[in-house]
């Protein structure tokens, strides 16, 4: 064997072991089934509860319902569940809030089962909200103590690649349970399961002891120094800036329906497929982000990352091809992958430990909000400038302008915050 082909096949060896460099912590194989159960659980859980909603009162304003009462909780009680995850046990805060969201799935079971009134959907769903307002914070600040910072990156992408894999098979498993069954107890109920091996998988994590503070301060105290420290720090809080204002006005997600229908003439079927197109680019840049990271030059590379979301989603607004549509979201969803796991990792990596429980749950406010925000944007500039006998008229300008948008707030974060263009982690 030649010096160059041995040097070969050192190079693969060393990429595949960077690329599995995770999973030599004890822990985190386990972690990552059991989150990986979590969030199939949810993602059937939110299938099922618009169809069960809708075929009880056949009105899509209830569908509204159904969204907000999931997400008032989690604005208002987020920054609490961060706090708790500072000053508490971070696995003890995560088991916490895993059986305020057992108790609300099965109530969602026992309410479908029974037939029970349309309040108790809603006050279920209001208690799972709140749960999921500890979790999200807990469970963010909890990935830092079972990997090492060396391996961080590549724990956080195989993380958000089997996210995005739940994403896109849990809707189709619960569309299955329900076209089988017509029960949507049935689907509760399995959420529950998969909640419950989440929960008995934390007992196998061993992960190591947080830092804490002496004394701990007041509760809005603590708070108020969480906002402190991301606002005094320019690299995170340009890096949350840049995701926030560019999902606000980038994403395009609440109109894929007009697109899918009038535009692309495409159908439900279509729509099925554009709205799994993202989520198959982001799974598919997740493995490849395992063996290749983008971390030398990560600030740069996600200015451009998030650039050519914004570019991406400029040519699926005046799109008329339903493959090439399918192929700019593929890439929307690669693109935003990237930019996921270099913020998620420069964030987690730049903030003490404790404070990585409330900086995470204003990270995950600001981009809650701007998700349920960015949908209200795209629908009223669409309505703005709906044109009579054009109906791609309202909904074109509406996804351009987004994808104008997403440009212009890069170029001002750079400019703002020109640190963010430097970093990568140390």
């Amino acid at each position: 064997m030649s010096d160059g082909q041995g040097g070969e096949e050192q190079a693969e060896a060393s990429r595949w072991t960077r690329g599995l460099a995770a999973f030599g912590t004890r822990g985190f194989p386990v972690f990552l089934v059991g989150n990986f159960c979590l969030i199939l659980g949810t993602q059937m859980q939110s299938t099922a509860v618009g169809w069960d909603v809708y075929e009880r009162t056949g009105d899509p304003l209830q569908l509204g319902m159904v969204g907000l009462a999931q997400f008032l909780p989690v604005l208002l009680f987020t920054l609490v569940g961060g706090r708790c995850a500072d000053l508490f046990d971070r696995k003890l805060v995560l088991w916490c809030g895993l059986a305020g969201l057992l108790v609300a799935s099965v109530g969602l079971a026992v309410v479908a089962r029974s037939g029970g009134p349309l309040w108790a959907i809603y006050a279920a769903l209001v208690v799972s909200g709140v749960a999921r307002a500890f979790v999200q914070p807990a469970k963010a600040s909890f990935l830092p103590l079972i990997v090492p910072s060396a391996h961080f990156t590549n724990a956080m992408t195989w993380n958000m690649g089997t996210f995005q894999l739940a994403c896109v098979s849990g809707p189709v498993l619960a569309g299955t349970l329900l076209y089988r069954t017509g029960r949507a107890d049935v689907v509760y109920t399995t959420d529950a399961v998969l909640i419950g091996v989440f929960a008995v998988a934390l007992a196998f994590i061993a992960a190591r002891p947080s830092e804490r503070k002496a004394t701990p301060e007041p509760m809005f105290q603590a708070i108020r120094e969480g906002f402190r420290f991301a606002l005094g720090h320019p690299v995170i809080m340009a890096a949350i800036s840049l995701d926030m204002f560019a999902v606000l006005l980038g994403g395009a997600t609440a109109l894929y329906p007009i697109y899918a229908k009038d535009i692309l003439r495409v159908g439900p079927e279509g729509l099925g497929m554009m709205r799994g197109a993202m989520a198959v680019g982001a799974l598919l840049m997740s493995l490849g982000l395992a063996f290749w990271s983008p971390m030398r030059t990560a600030g740069r590379t996600l200015l451009w990352c998030v650039a050519g979301f914004g570019a991406a989603t400029m040519l699926f607004g005046v799109s008329r091809s339903y493959p090439l549509s399918l192929g700019l979201l593929f890439a929307m969803g690669a693109l935003d992958m990237v930019s996921v796991v270099i913020r998620h990792t420069l964030v987690q990596t730049q903030t003490p430990d404790e404070m990585r429980g409330r900086v995470s749950a204003i990270n995950g406010i600001f981009i809650g909000a701007s998700n349920e925000l960015g949908a209200a944007e795209s629908g009223y500039v669409a309505a703005l400038f709906e044109r009579e006998g054009d109906v791609a008229f309202g909904p074109t300008v509406s996804v351009v302008s987004g994808g104008v948008g997403t440009l212009v707030v890069v170029l001002v974060v750079a400019r703002v915050w020109p640190a963010l263009a430097r970093w990568r982690p140390s």
